[in-house]
Order: C-alpha cells, then structure tokens, then sequence
C-alpha cells in the first residue's frame, strides 16, 4: 500500500467491486476452480470396467442388446411423426399433402426411399 495510506491508519475494503479480480485471488493455490470435465481414459482408469461381466453395456462394451421398445414409426419422406403408411407403396407419411406425393412418386423412387430404411419390397 501506499505510504500515506499506512500513515492515515485507513481501514480499505480487501474487494473495490469497480476492479477486475485477478485469477490467483479468486482461485487461491490449492483450491478447486470447480467441476471439471473428465476424459474417457479417467473414467475407465477409475470405474474397473474388467470386473463387470461382458454383457453389460458400459464406456468399454458397445454392443448391447437389441432395443426392447418399438421403434419409431417416421414419415419416409419428411421425416416426422407417421401414423399413416400406404398399403400399395409401404411408404409411410405423416400427412395428406405427404400423400399426395407419395402417390405420384415413381416406382424406383419409392425402391429408394423403402431401401434407406431398409425395408425394400420388390414389386414387379
């Protein structure tokens, strides 16, 4: 401090809110500067993933069982929610206007769209 400050024997608040507070008095050595995120090597290194049985899914294993819920049922052409399929394409679609379309769509068109969710039904 400042020798007429220690002379005036004034009494100075340690924080003035108008300064910028630097790194090392907020987070004095030693102390935790919060939560901090953990690599996978960490997690592996601390969880012992070798003693648990082969199959359980976990960080290490990434094969797991088949889903046990059914799978979502999505418009083939826009990708939402679809309560409806068409019983001569098997598309499904989620509206009239979908409906419309897919109706008019060629049959390799509809070969394409069937195959990239894998369901392809040949028609001849």
């Amino acid at each position: 401090m400042e020798a007429e400050v220690i002379e005036a024997e004034l009494v100075l608040p340690t924080y003035l809110s108008f300064k910028r507070v630097q790194m090392y008095e907020k987070y004095p050595k030693g102390q935790s500067r919060g939560r901090h995120w953990k690599h996978l090597k960490q997690i592996l290194q601390a969880e012992n993933y070798q003693n648990y049985p082969p199959d359980e899914p976990n960080y290490v294993n990434i094969e797991s069982p088949p889903s046990m819920h059914p799978c979502k049922r999505l418009c083939d052409m826009t990708g939402y929610k679809a309560p409806y399929y068409d019983p001569r394409t098997n598309l499904r679609y989620a509206n009239a206007e979908v409906f419309k379309l897919v109706r008019s769509l060629p049959s390799e068109y509809v070969q394409r769209y069937l195959a990239l969710r894998n369901a392809a039904v040949v028609l001849k």
